[in-house]
């Protein structure tokens, strides 16, 4: 358990209970999903949002609105009835990082066939949960689907494999949109366990949780991923990432630079439980210096 850890639960409460849910989903990729309101093309268009979630948010906002001009106003339907070859000439040109047209045409090419399949990708996915017996097989199992045979560099980045050790951030963001309870942010429409689910770790959650003592590891892997869950765990058993859209979002927002600043954290509600400003922290030990810096 976390130093602290009922003055943390405390804290984190607060900063959840604090936030505008509503004017931050506004500039997340999830407020695209919310623009649709039949579950197949809200599970269509959040895999779109959620892959493509890698970069600087105003070009991957950019990048998911050319997608989706492509898809219509009906995606699920879109997907199932144009081939592979029809999607990758209609997004030929595109380029988001390391992604191409082609591989988001077969990205949603592969989508497409896992539904014929399954009747939905969350129906695939629990279908994949149940034979499988655990969340991280499960999980692999539906990625090699959507990456399929032989993919290319773009694709294997695209859609990550969970067997090698990183914490695939843009997986477990999806996943999180599908299965955690309705609230205005996420959508609650796979029938899946949300105590299964893991934090989706990028730069703004590995530094947040580990100056909140919810993690010593200093990388975005797999494991890191598990350990934070697991000390979020002690406070929300049945939802542990119900905390990820408020960290994540202190972290983007600049409210929580990459180091101490007095300016900025002056109003933090996680100022007192921040490894920074807590006793037998490095500032206390220099008896409260601070170091100024511009966010990340």
């Amino acid at each position: 358990m976390p130093v602290g850890a009922p003055s943390l639960e405390k804290h984190l409460n607060a900063l959840v209970d604090g936030s505008d849910a509503v004017a931050r989903r506004a500039a997340d990729p999830v407020s695209f999903v919310h623009r649709y309101r039949g579950r197949g093309d809200r599970e269509v268009v959040g895999l779109v949002a959620a892959s493509l979630a890698f970069g600087n948010v105003a070009a991957v906002r950019a990048s998911i609105a050319k997608v989706l001009a492509v898809l219509g106003n009906a995606p699920a339907r879109a997907i199932a009835t144009r081939s592979e070859r029809e999607l990758a000439e209609a997004l030929d040109g595109f380029v988001h990082r390391v992604y191409r047209g082609r591989d988001v045409a077969r990205l949603l090419a592969n989508a497409a066939a896992v539904r014929r399949e399954h009747g939905s990708l969350g129906a695939a996915f629990e279908a994949h949960l149940a034979q499988a017996g655990e969340f991280r097989e499960a999980l692999a199992r539906f990625a090699d689907a959507l990456r399929g045979v032989a993919p290319g560099r773009g694709m294997k980045h695209l859609v990550p494999d969970p067997r090698a050790g990183s914490a695939c951030k843009r997986l477990m963001l999806y996943l999180r949109w599908m299965i955690r309870p309705a609230d205005g942010i996420d959508l609650g429409s796979w029938n899946v366990d949300p105590a299964l689910l893991l934090i989706p770790v990028d730069t703004h959650i590995q530094r947040i949780a580990h100056n909140l003592r919810l993690t010593k590891r200093r990388d975005a892997s797999w494991r890191t991923a598990e350990e934070i869950t697991g000390a979020l765990r002690v406070y929300a058993p049945h939802d542990p990432v119900r905390y990820d859209f408020a960290l994540c979002h202190h972290g983007i927002s600049g409210d929580c630079p990459s180091r101490r600043d007095d300016a900025r954290c002056a109003s933090c509600v996680l100022r007192p439980v921040c490894r920074h400003w807590t006793k037998g922290s490095q500032g206390a030990r220099r008896g409260g210096a601070s170091r100024t810096t511009k966010p990340r």
